[in-house]
C-alpha cells in the first residue's frame, strides 16, 4: 500500500516500465497515467537503477530536521508523561518547551490521547462523556466551584500501593476487614483565575464544610477575589445545611446547584478532583496518611503558581490573579 503522499502505485510504476519497454513514448504513458514526464522519467530512472525494488514506496521524511527536538528531550517527555500522564501543555510549562514541540513529539512516539486512557492506571478506556459547549464566567469570583472527594485512608507504615496488596494485610488477617476511614478532600476553585483551595478534613457535615467555606472565602478575599455566587452539587449539606447556609448569608452568596444526574456541570472542580488524585493522591506510594495530607499543601502550591493550565493558555492561575 502506498503512502498518504504518493501520486501513483506500485502497480502503475510497474505499468509505465512496461509500457514505455514496449516501445510507447513516455509522453504518451504520462499523459495516459495523469502524472508528469518528469515522474515517468523518475520511475524509469529508479528500476534502471535498482530494479524491481526500485518501484517500493520510500519514505517522504527530509534527510535532515536540525530544529526537531534531541533524542535526550524527547525521553524525558515520554519519561515523564508515563509516569504521571499530563497533557502537552501542562509537560511544556514543566520542562520549558513549546506545546506544540510536547504535542510532536507524543504523536510522533503514538502516545495515546488522555481522554483514551484511564487516568489513574494509564490503561486504554473508551472514549468518555464530552461536549463542545464551554463556558467561563467573565470576572473572578462570580462563579466558584465547590465539591468534596472522598479518599481512603492510608495505615500507618504505608498501604497495599506501596508493599503490594498481598504483603500490606498480614496472612493472619488477610480475611478481616480493617476499617482505617476515609479522609474528605474539599474543594473550592474560581471559574474565572483557576486557583484551588483544598483542605483535607475528617467528614463532610455541615459545620465542617460551613468552617471550610468560611476558610476558602477569606483565602479568596487575600487574593482579591470577591466571591458572589457558589455552585456544588445537591448534597444535603449544601440544600438544607444551617451552617452552610449562615456562611452564604454572612457573605452574600447566591446559591447554584447543579441538574440531578448531571455531575458534569460542576465540571471544573470535578477536574480538579482528577488532577488531585493523578498530580499528588497517586502521584507516589505514600507511606503514612500525615505524609499524604502534608503533600497537599506542596501540590497546590505548585498547582496555583507554576503548573501551566490547558485553560489558560498554558500558564498557572497565579498569572491572571497577577492581572
Amino acid at each position: 500500500m502506498s503512502h498518504a503522499n504518493a501520486r501513483t502505485t506500485v502497480f502503475a510504476r510497474r505499468l509505465m516500465i512496461e509500457r514505455v519497454a514496449a516501445g510507447w513514448p513516455p509522453a504518451h504513458v504520462a499523459e495516459q497515467l495523469g502524472v508528469s514526464r518528469a515522474t515517468v522519467y523518475k520511475w524509469l530512472r529508479r528500476h534502471r537503477d535498482n530494479g524491481e525494488a526500485g518501484l517500493a514506496d520510500r519514505s517522504s521524511r527530509p534527510l535532515r530536521t536540525p530544529r526537531r527536538a534531541p533524542a535526550r528531550i524527547e525521553q524525558r517527555v515520554l519519561a515523564v508523561r508515563r509516569r504521571r500522564r499530563p497533557g502537552a501543555v501542562v509537560l511544556a510549562a514543566e520542562l520549558g518547551l513549546n506545546p506544540s514541540t510536547v504535542g510532536r513529539i507524543l504523536a510522533r512516539h503514538h502516545m495515546p490521547h488522555l481522554a483514551a486512557i484511564d487516568p489513574i492506571t494509564g490503561e486504554p478506556v473508551r472514549a468518555s462523556r464530552r461536549s463542545n459547549v464551554r463556558y467561563e464566567h467573565r470576572t473572578p469570583g462570580s462563579m466558584v466551584h465547590v465539591d468534596v472527594k472522598k479518599l481512603g485512608r492510608i495505615p500507618t507504615g504505608g498501604g497495599w500501593r506501596l508493599h503490594g496488596r498481598d504483603a500490606a494485610v498480614s496472612v493472619a488477617n488477610r480475611h478481616k476487614r480493617v476499617r482505617i476511614g476515609y479522609d474528605y478532600i474539599h474543594t473550592a476553585i474560581d471559574d474565572h483565575t483557576r486557583p484551588a483551595y483544598s483542605e483535607v478534613l475528617p467528614d463532610e457535615k455541615d459545620l465542617t464544610s460551613a468552617a471550610f467555606l468560611q476558610r476558602a472565602l477569606e483565602w479568596f478575599a487575600g487574593h482579591r477575589i470577591r466571591v458572589r455566587r457558589l455552585l456544588t452539587d445537591n448534597a444535603m449539606v449544601y440544600r438544607r445545611g444551617s451552617n452552610w447556609g449562615w456562611v452564604c448569608t454572612a457573605w452574600g452568596l447566591k446559591r447554584r446547584f447543579i441538574k440531578p444526574g448531571c455531575p458534569w456541570t460542576n465540571g471544573k472542580a470535578e477536574r480538579f478532583n482528577r488532577t488531585l488524585l493523578t498530580e499528588w493522591a497517586y502521584a507516589r506510594p505514600w507511606s503514612s496518611n500525615r505524609a499524604r495530607t502534608t503533600g497537599l499543601d506542596r501540590f497546590l502550591r505548585r498547582y496555583n503558581t507554576q503548573r501551566g493550565h490547558s485553560a489558560l493558555g498554558g500558564q498557572p492561575p497565579i498569572s491572571r490573579l497577577a492581572a
